[in-house]
């Protein structure tokens, strides 16, 4: 694919800088934020000609913003799932009513989703998942239990993967319901403590909860899900990139001030995590015109994880013994600090399992793509 910007597109990239510089405020509460973007018309530059979104934005425009937006600094987004995943799903599978009722506030930053799709018995192998949804009169009753959901504690709805055919197995008899996360006694949301201090996971139990809205037939749920996973890895996967270059220029920056660029061995890892951050950049940009490749979400999956996790892993290796210490004095207050390497390192031991993990992406392109014999069952 022959990738490049227009003069428009620069245009446009003026155009999206000057705003970014009038209007992001780093201290800002998230959902106030979502909603500034809503009233600047940045949110759906993506859903085509849906006519639900605000502006709609070409492709290279979709990249400018996603890059421009990851340089300014700007908060991070919990509009995220929304936006980029639910979001399209709805437009290729939902119902006009649907359509209607749930992208407006979407586009407007004033709804937020979260994605419930894992189980403490169903992470990688998505087909496994046992959360039931019966049917009861023109809604669905939701019992069950996710895990590992982002945003969940600040989320108002939940597009929740559930199986309403009882008997039926893996990717059989699974719809696609949407649940609105105010339920008081119907859900309940408990946050994971990660290795990182933070909570940005979350335990959610559907006890009974009310669905009244499917997306794409009752028991297609699998095809509805998998259209998404498709959507999770688009332009967005640029803007991640623009934050990987970011945090490998501050691991330059301490390898220089510390001296460890000095061993031949840190420069050589340097030198490769900058050589194959480009080369991600390359193969996103060659795919992201809907190019025929079943396995690209793949390979940049396994791409992406492992380069994040080995930057974690060089960002302490060339601090040496300090990375073991952290910031400051520790406090009853503040009994848990660490710094922003220190974070990177301990974060990314997990890039290379959610979001599907690398045995699952090698499984996929050894059967689907290179259409290799399926792994026995019990094996491994």
């Amino acid at each position: 694919m022959d990738f490049g910007f227009s003069k428009e597109d620069e245009v446009f990239r003026g155009e999206v800088r000057a705003w970014l510089a009038a209007h992001v405020n780093r201290e800002a509460d998230r959902g106030d934020w979502e909603r500034t973007l809503g009233k600047g018309g940045w949110i759906g530059l993506g859903w085509a000609e849906s006519g639900y979104g605000n502006r709609t934005g070409s492709l290279t425009e979709q990249v400018v913003w996603a890059e421009e937006y990851a340089r300014s600094g700007a908060p991070p987004r919990s509009g995220h799932i929304g936006e980029n995943l639910f979001a399209p799903t709805l437009i290729q599978h939902g119902t006009e009513e649907q359509k209607r009722r749930f992208l407006p506030p979407v586009a407007a930053g004033e709804e937020l989703w979260c994605q419930g799709y894992s189980e403490p018995g169903a992470g990688s192998d998505l087909a496994a998942v046992r959360t039931k949804a019966v049917r009861e009169g023109g809604h669905h009753r939701v019992t069950g239990q996710k895990i590992w959901t982002s945003l969940a504690q600040e989320a108002d709805w939940c597009f929740v993967l559930a199986r309403t055919e009882e008997g039926s197995r893996r990717h059989h008899g699974l719809s696609f319901l949407l649940v609105p996360m105010d339920q008081p006694g119907r859900i309940e949301v408990r946050p994971i403590r990660q290795l990182t201090g933070t909570s940005d996971f979350n335990e959610v139990f559907f006890d009974g909860a009310r669905a009244e809205h499917v997306v794409g037939a009752e028991g297609d749920g699998w095809r509805v899900a998998m259209s998404l996973l498709g959507f999770e890895r688009g332009v967005s996967t640029l803007a991640q990139q623009i934050g990987f270059a970011e945090e490998l220029r501050g691991v330059v920056e301490a390898a220089v001030r510390g001296g460890a660029v000095r061993d031949p061995l840190i420069r050589d890892r340097l030198v490769r995590q900058w050589a194959e951050l480009r080369t991600m950049r390359w193969h996103a940009l060659r795919t992201l015109g809907g190019a025929d490749e079943p396995a690209a979400p793949s390979v940049a999956k396994l791409l992406w994880a492992n380069w994040h996790q080995r930057l974690g892993e060089l960002a302490v290796q060339v601090r040496g013994a300090q990375a073991a210490v952290g910031p400051g004095e520790w406090s009853a207050e503040e009994p848990y600090r660490i710094d922003a390497d220190q974070h990177l390192f301990l974060f990314s031991r997990a890039d290379t399992i959610y979001g599907g993990s690398d045995q699952i992406q090698r499984t996929i392109i050894a059967e689907r793509v290179l259409g290799l014999p399926r792994e026995p069952k019990g094996v491994g």
